[in-house]
């Protein structure tokens, strides 16, 4: 059976990704603007082939028994993952991918808490929380 073609054909789902177009390690600017090296749980990409448009969505997992320091660090790299720009500076020239990772039109932070059986689910655009919610898992069953 051959596949059918649709607008995401092109975009590959990848674990723990952290290989930019030529290879390099990708990275963001944080916060302070200092450089950090990513590595995404779960990100949907075109591996550079779409210039226009390489980054779809990055998602970052967690359990609620994680320390709060590392639910921030997912949160802060969300964040900058959907940022349009750093520094307002947007160099798409058609052949060429910035020096750091960003566009990514979905970031979602997924936190699951087993004792309560609840999903803390929180949707990031534009380097903002855009949307919050819980979900029961209870209610699902």
């Amino acid at each position: 059976m051959k596949k059918k073609k649709t607008q995401y054909s092109q975009y590959y789902v990848d674990v723990e990704y952290n290989r930019n177009f030529n290879k390099r390690l990708k990275t963001i600017k944080g916060k302070d603007e200092e450089v950090i090296k990513i590595n995404c749980d779960l990100i949907l990409h075109s591996r550079g082939e779409n210039l226009d448009q390489d980054n779809l969505i990055a998602i970052e997992m967690k359990k609620s028994t994680a320390t709060r320091r590392e639910k921030e660090k997912d949160r802060e790299r969300l964040k900058s993952l959907t940022r349009q720009s750093f520094d307002n500076i947007w160099s798409y020239d058609g052949t060429s991918l910035p020096e750091h990772v960003c566009r990514y039109l979905l970031g979602v932070y997924y936190e699951i808490n087993i004792t309560s059986m609840q999903v803390l689910i929180e949707y990031y655009q534009n380097g903002e929380l855009l949307y919050s919610n819980i979900i029961n898992i209870n209610e699902l069953l």
